[in-house]
């Protein structure tokens, strides 16, 4: 399905009853990054995924993109559907949107549940994003495969699961090289670790034991910030840790979130 919102269209699903919950997902991805949990959340929950702007089935504008502008379109979709409140699951690019959210509409979020994600963007990391950035811009998405697949996925687990990685390649491909871009912008000023005092939904925390791009370090980082949140370590899962240990994700997001 898809709506018009914040001036662009957003693909989305819905699925599930109860309570609602909200997915993220990752830079260079779609909502169907969520399948792994689908089942097991629908059953406590009515669980909304959508697709960020310049990812999937929502608008690509040409452009470099704002956390602002990205936790508009997330509002505008709420207030479409007409969700009021929702517990708010991001993982990486998602997480960041999620840590915005939780500080610029914090009564909208039941709970904030942050997974493989950061809250800043060091100095030291910025070559590499304008360099990713300058091969999108000149060769296309199909560059980043690769050096992205073996960044998010442990090497047994690539090795065993070919189908997976197929899967996962065609996804970064057929993003929009203008959304990989637009939001590569924003995540070269990502900047809350000062402001994440100032949170106050229940948090967990969850990180793959091997993820690289967002290592446990970082998360920890976002733990110490703020207030009463929890961190949970996944072993054998590196940056997609709800594809490559769903089970081990998925009871660890619903024992948080109070479902036994």
């Amino acid at each position: 399905m898809k709506i018009h919102a914040n001036g662009i269209d957003i693909r989305y699903e819905v699925a599930g009853s109860g309570p609602w919950l909200t997915l993220s997902h990752s830079l260079a991805s779609d909502l169907s990054m969520w399948e792994p949990q689908l089942e097991a959340f629908c059953r406590h929950f009515t669980v909304l995924r959508y697709d960020t702007r310049g990812h999937g089935g929502s608008s690509a504008p040409e452009g470099p993109y704002t956390w602002s502008v990205l936790c508009e379109d997330a509002l505008a979709l709420l207030d479409a559907l007409k969700i009021e409140r929702t517990h708010f699951l991001g993982l990486s690019m998602g997480g960041m949107i999620a840590q915005h959210l939780a500080l610029r509409a914090p009564q909208r979020l039941a709970s904030l549940i942050l997974a493989d994600t950061s809250s800043r963007t060091s100095a030291a990391a910025l070559p590499v994003w304008q360099e990713r950035l300058r091969l999108v811009r000149e060769t296309g998405m199909a560059a980043l495969v690769a050096s992205t697949l073996e960044r998010w996925f442990t090497p047994p687990y690539r090795a065993a699961h070919p189908e997976v990685m197929a899967r996962i390649a065609a996804l970064i491909v057929n993003t929009p090289a203008a959304g990989y871009i637009g939001c590569g912008h924003a995540l070269q000023t990502l900047d809350l670790s000062e402001r994440l005092s100032a949170v106050r939904a229940p948090t967990l925390v969850l990180v793959g034991a091997q993820d690289e791009g967002t290592p446990p370090a970082l998360a920890r980082d976002i733990v110490a910030a703020i207030p009463g949140a929890r961190l949970e370590v996944i072993d054998q899962a590196a940056h997609l840790a709800n594809m490559e240990q769903a089970e081990r994700f998925n009871q660890l997001v619903l024992q948080f979130l109070g479902c036994r």
